[in-house]
């Protein structure tokens, strides 16, 4: 497969370039997730509820909603858990009568997808079907109504497990709960998506790219305080190491090649622009040196970066690979998040600042002006790490332990990186 240079610093900016999922993204494939099923269009999405509102992931009732979840669980461990579906060689489709379904019914019961006195039959119903539906809903898994191999995984996993993910997050919830303002950005990282909410109801609702397991995203607090149109884009010093200069020193001509990518290296921050020629290549010490990239088409922030004070150096911004989207495990980043239809949330944001409305960022961003805005009114900002939570609707949702951090006692600050099969140790 052949990437333009201008494709592969895309995919450098974003932290990707050696991931074959983000290779297979930039080519237009269909994308493997870690379940080594074949995804091609995710299965949550980019929705705006306005002032009508939907159920936040984090309300100022969540702590209270884990500690009911927590009790019902672990009745249902007490009292021996729930049956385990057999292997099935093909889907389980709504319409059908076999005598899996009896079990499946069982099984749903038992969490509350279906009434307690639910009948035991093999009529796999409208019922069934909306049951279904609503666990894979509450599991980040595509919606279909269907008992295929992904929900059938997740219906499997003990419910012992399920307390433990409980447990494990309770106290990270207790953490992300201090953090809510009437107006605040909540990213959930191992469901990558973020919510914008306002007064207890989500305005809207993104899906968003995060760190990938060996470069994980932090859990912070912050409040969003600039939004940078049109930036430029510092490498953080991560990707400068293990992405540019070897890529740069690989094409034979570094200097042509950063000129391709208008990638300008600075003597230190804002310190003065260096010739590539003069600096020892491959061994540049990228402590001192600074790479950063010109606005404009092709850069990693696209056309806007959201700034919040943290220790972590992370922010939030728009993405020129906007393909990535469309893989249900976002996981692609070195570290920061990527928004889709961010101006969406930027125009949110930006309420209270005077001057300020969706045709006005439209307008800034057509001119491909540079400018720095600050916000009046400014949110509140979380990231956690929730790998089970309880929306105010009663709903129990589970992801993925992607960073591999249930168990651990982790609650908030930077993650160490996970080493994933085939690395080097």
């Amino acid at each position: 497969m052949h990437l333009s240079r201008r494709d592969m610093l895309g995919l450098l900016a974003a932290g990707i370039a050696t991931t074959a999922t983000a290779g297979a993204a930039q080519a237009g494939r269909k994308i493997t997730n870690f379940n080594g099923g074949g995804i091609s269009t995710p299965p949550t999405r980019t929705e705006v509820y306005g002032e009508a509102g939907a159920p936040p992931m984090l309300s100022s009732d969540s702590v209270a909603l884990m500690e009911e979840a927590i009790a019902r669980y672990d009745m249902v461990v007490r009292a021996g858990g729930w049956p385990r579906l057999p292997r099935m060689r093909r889907t389980l489709v709504a319409g059908s009568r076999r005598k899996v379904v009896r079990t499946l019914r069982r099984r749903l019961a038992l969490e509350g997808y279906l009434p307690p006195d639910t009948p035991l039959n093999s009529r796999y119903d409208k019922d069934v079907a909306r049951a279904v539906m609503q666990f894979q809903r509450n599991h980040g898994l595509r919606v279909t109504g269907h008992v295929d191999a992904a929900t059938l995984h997740e219906l499997n996993i003990p419910a012992e497990q399920r307390l433990d993910t409980l447990l494990a997050n309770l106290p990270r919830v207790e953490w992300a709960q201090q953090g809510i303002h009437p107006r605040f950005v909540f990213v959930n990282l191992p469901a990558t998506q973020l919510e914008a909410v306002n007064n207890g109801l989500v305005y809207s609702r993104h899906n968003v790219i995060v760190g990938m397991p060996e470069r994980p995203s932090p859990a912070v607090r912050s409040k969003i305080h600039e939004l940078n149109f049109n930036p430029y884009w510092t490498a953080p010093e991560s990707i400068a190491r293990r992405d540019i200069v070897p890529e740069a020193w690989k094409s034979g001509n570094p200097k042509k090649f950063l000129q391709q990518q208008r990638i300008r290296i600075h003597d230190g921050f804002n310190g003065p622009e260096v010739d590539p020629d003069t600096l020892p290549w491959p061994n540049i010490d990228t402590k001192r040196y600074v790479f950063r990239q010109d606005p404009g088409d092709g850069n990693a922030m696209a056309t806007v970066k959201i700034n919040f004070p943290n220790r972590y150096a992370v922010y939030m911004h728009d993405t020129p690979t906007k393909q990535l989207f469309t893989s249900a495990q976002r996981y692609f980043s070195s570290g920061c998040v990527r928004v889709e239809k961010v101006h969406i949330l930027t125009e949110w944001i930006l309420r209270g600042t005077p001057g300020w409305d969706r045709a006005r960022i439209e307008q800034v961003v057509r001119s491909k002006e540079r400018l720095d805005v600050k916000v009046e009114d400014r949110p509140a900002v979380i990231w956690a790490y929730l790998t089970g939570w309880v929306t105010p609707d009663g709903n129990v949702h589970f992801r993925k332990d992607i960073y591999r951090l249930d168990g651990t006692g982790f609650v908030s600050g930077q993650p160490k990186p996970v080493r994933l099969a085939g690395q080097p140790g």
